[in-house]
Formats: C-alpha cells, structure tokens, sequence
C-alpha cells in the first residue's frame, strides 16, 4: 500500500511539473500586454484571448500563418518521407545479408550520438555549394536521414516481420521491392507511425538548422519566427502577447498528431517485448 502511494505521489508530482507550463501558457494566452506583466490571469477585465487570436494572424500582413504552413510542409514532409527511408533502411539491415552491413550499421549508431549542431554549418557550406541555401531544401533534405529512425527500424522489423512471410512472397513471384511495399511495409505500419512521430516533433521544434540555413523571413518555421519576434519584443512589449499565443497554436499540430496516432505508437512502442 506503502509502494503504490508513493509511486501515485512521484507520477503525480512529475506530471504536475510536466503541465504547469502549458497551464500557464494557456492562462498567459488570454490575458492583454499589462495583466501578462503582472501576472494577473484571472480577471474579466483583461480577458484579450479574441484580440490576441487576432492580433497574431493580422501581425506583420499575416506572416505567422505563412510560418505554420512553412512549418507544417517541414515537418509532416520532412517526417513522413524520413519515415519511410528509415523504415526501408532499417528493414534492409534486418532481412539482408550484404558485405560491411555490421560496420554500416556501427556507422548509423555512432551517427545516433553526433548532436545536430555540429552538422549544421558543415551542411550549411555543401546547401551553399549547391545553391540549395535559404530554400525550403535547405531544411527539408537534412532531416530525411534520421540514424535513429533507422535502429527503430530494424528493431521493428526483426519483431513484426516474420522470414516465412517473405519467404512465401519470393515463391509467388514477388521482387524484394513489391514484398517490401506489400508484405513489409504494412507489417511495419506501428513502427513506421511511431518514427514518423518522433521526427515530427523534433522537425517540428528544430531551431538551430533553419537559423543557419534561413535569411528570408517568408521561408521561416514558427520556431525562429517567434525567436524573431522576441527580439522585437525588448523594444515593442505588445509582441509578448503574440509570442505566448503563437506558442500556444505551435503545441497543436503535435497534440492532435499524438492523439490521432496514439494507437498505432502505443504498440509501436511495445514491439518485441512479448513473443
């Protein structure tokens, strides 16, 4: 009884930590410029949640809406395409035999460890080389390789696609593509869902590679256009406003991404854990 209260008291206290800045978020979002400097989130007399909507997409001729739809095409493009090269990248590593498969795969897991900082100036020269800079390509390209979609990959294909499967597919007659894209694809959707999710977030929320890669306002994610606008907040206090609005509308692609999908990562989540 003792172990089981404690451990409600340790989740508890942790998810409690885990909402408190989206509460205040949703709170700071609806208040003007002067209740959010004052901390004064409860009263009728500065609710300014319309006028703030409102101010955010009218700001600057409406170039926030043009950032989210930026960071959607980013994202859910970058993710989905990314998946499936993960997905396909891992199944290979699983179900062929190839020389120096073991060390291109030490390759990938060393990859896993490189934090993505240090790649994005050596990616930024070759994007400039290529007259590829300050494009959509520029932030789309770098994040279709994902290592650790790849390792995910091959641990979903090892638990979800049986030999005898695509054994049996090979006597029909089928090439290894049309088995991977009839037989191993579907059998992976889990996997696939649960690499898509992981890459959308981490699109979805990167910063540091559209920064070096980006100079035109109109090509920015929300990211760096709310880390632009902070900027200007030090001189214009009403964009505070903005930003805590904006960052409120940049949490629900990812929100409703996980709720939609949430069937499909929960038992991604837990392959090859029976058997």
């Amino acid at each position: 009884m003792t172990g089981r209260l404690t451990a409600n008291v340790v989740i508890g206290v942790g998810a409690l930590y885990a909402l408190l800045p989206l509460v205040w978020l949703l709170l700071a979002s609806t208040v003007d410029t002067e209740a959010l400097f004052a901390s004064d989130f409860f009263s009728l007399e500065n609710f300014a949640l319309v006028d703030n909507v409102k101010g955010l997409f009218t700001q600057e001729k409406g170039i926030y809406g043009r950032w989210y739809l930026n960071s959607i095409l980013y994202a859910a493009g970058g993710a989905a395409v990314g998946a499936l090269i993960s997905t396909a990248a891992g199944y290979v590593f699983d179900k062929f035999s190839f020389t120096g498969k073991n060390q291109l795969f030490a390759l990938v897991l060393v990859s896993v460890m490189v934090p993505a900082a240090v790649l994005a100036l050596p990616l930024y020269l070759m994007a400039s080389a290529a007259g590829a800079a300050n494009t959509i390509w520029s932030v789309i390209i770098p994040v279709l390789f994902n290592p650790f979609g790849v390792y995910l990959a091959r641990v979903f294909s090892a638990a979800y696609v049986p030999n005898e499967v695509l054994e049996a597919a090979r006597v029909d007659g089928a090439t290894e593509i049309r088995s991977f894209a009839f037989v191993g694809l579907r059998m992976l959707a889990p996997g696939y869902v649960t690499i898509f999710l992981f890459q959308l977030t981490s699109i979805w929320n990167n910063f540091f590679l559209p920064l070096v890669m980006l100079s035109d306002q109109n090509l920015y994610p929300v990211s760096l256009g709310l880390y632009s606008w902070n900027s200007l907040a030090n001189i214009d206090p009403d964009y505070y406003p903005l930003m805590v609005v904006g960052s409120l509308f940049a949490l629900l692609p990812l929100v409703l991404a996980f709720l939609l999908l949430q069937r499909y990562w929960r038992s991604g989540l837990t392959a090859g854990s029976v058997k």
